[in-house]
């Protein structure tokens, strides 16, 4: 279609969903900054003032005593003190166990095997040139609102907000290109008493701030907490459990997913890592100049080290260049393999924690080596070889 419409929706850190995926992350920063071979396999569940872990580890004993403290203080950093949901009163539970034997097995390198994928699956990367970031506008925006009211909230500018907070944003596309919003939906949690007109033009303020000169969406189309209001939020309001928002966590809808969720997860587990491989690649295919958008397919089996397959679709009759050619090209400049991902990006470190809220890509990447896979450090090669 020459002319539609497309949204994503993005939540806040304080989101139940989230609140599971920041404290499996924050044990998979534990691990992995204990011993960077360390495996975790860490699901949360949180609820009405009780915290629950579960799932495998394999890694130094010394670290278990700080499992707690860890949940706890990320719970703390979300900013939950409510009588509901309280980083120091919640019951917290810890059912982490070893990890499988049969599974170090597959995973395990031994004599002439190289490390295998931790499970099978098929995982997507994905780009585009409708943000500087490289992302699909439609999520890029939504995340951006809840990160501007949290910077608000944390830095006490706004103490009327609560943690949890969930946007939607829907822009109008024309020619494949989007033109502004048609609808702009923010609900966020706040202290009692605070009135809706009051959080309306406290809301605006962001909203504006993000989205282009010009692309507000109609008045009548701004929806500021539809239902009048959001009191009990998180975890009081709402369970949650880690890896449920994995769109939100990837491409807001405009491309395909796997279906593995991240969160919990450390880099041989090819959920992840090789998600972030994929979009990795896909971005420096666009940042290069080879097409407007690319999608990545990569498929694993369990204990396997080498990838099954990869796709790679540059959406469109006639592509600037051979989509094979580019697989080809690919596999050649990054080895694909889970010990490869890994030290091609640098993933046995305790980089996720940042990861857990507003999105796993298009962010900036850091000098301690978080965010590697937002690098665009393959274009100039990618150039050279196609004589661009």
């Amino acid at each position: 279609m020459s002319e539609y419409v497309f949204t994503s929706e993005s939540v806040s850190e304080g989101h139940p969903d989230k609140v599971a995926d920041r404290i499996s992350d924050s044990v998979v920063d534990l691990y992995l900054g204990a011993d960077p071979e360390a495996r975790v396999a860490c699901e949360t569940m949180v609820t009405t003032n009780r915290i629950i872990l579960a799932g495998e580890v394999r890694g130094p004993e010394s670290v278990q005593g700080d499992i707690e403290e860890v949940a706890r203080n990320a719970v703390r950093e979300i900013g939950y003190e409510q009588d509901g949901f309280h980083w120091k009163n919640a019951v917290f539970e810890n059912h982490l166990h070893e990890q499988s034997a049969d599974i170090a097995m597959g995973v395990d390198a031994a004599g002439n095997k190289d490390e295998g994928a931790g499970d099978q699956g098929i995982m997507f990367g994905y780009a585009c040139d409708e943000t500087e970031s490289l992302m699909p506008a439609p999520i890029d925006f939504s995340h951006r609102i809840l990160k501007s009211l949290a910077a608000a909230r944390h830095s006490g500018e706004a103490p009327e907000l609560e943690p949890d907070s969930k946007s939607q944003v829907t822009l109008r596309y024309v020619d494949g290109k989007p033109v502004g919003a048609t609808s702009v939906v923010v609900s966020t949690q706040h202290k009692d008493g605070v009135t809706q007109e009051d959080l309306r033009a406290l809301v605006r303020k962001h909203v504006e701030s993000v989205l282009p000169e010009g692309w507000m969406c109609p008045e009548g189309e701004f929806y500021v907490n539809p239902t009048g209001k959001f009191v009990i939020g998180g975890p009081d309001g709402d369970a949650g459990l880690t890896g449920r928002k994995i769109i939100v966590d990837t491409y807001g809808g405009a491309a395909p997913h796997g279906g593995g969720a991240f969160s919990g997860k450390d880099p041989t587990k090819v959920d992840r890592s090789a998600a972030y491989a994929a979009r990795y690649l896909a971005k420096n295919v666009v940042a290069a100049g080879l097409a407007n958008n690319c999608t990545i397919q990569l498929a694993y089996a369990i204990g396997i080290s080498k990838p099954l397959a990869v796709y790679v679709d540059l959406w469109g009759d006639q592509p600037r260049v051979d989509p094979q050619h580019l697989s080809n090209v690919l596999q050649q400049m990054v080895n694909l393999s889970p010990r490869g991902i890994r030290e091609h990006l640098g993933l046995n470190k305790p980089i996720y924690t940042r990861t857990s809220s507003y999105g796993h890509f298009g962010r900036k990447p850091t000098d301690d080596g978080g965010f590697s896979w937002e690098k665009t450090d393959l274009v100039d090669a990618l150039k050279s070889e196609f004589g661009i």
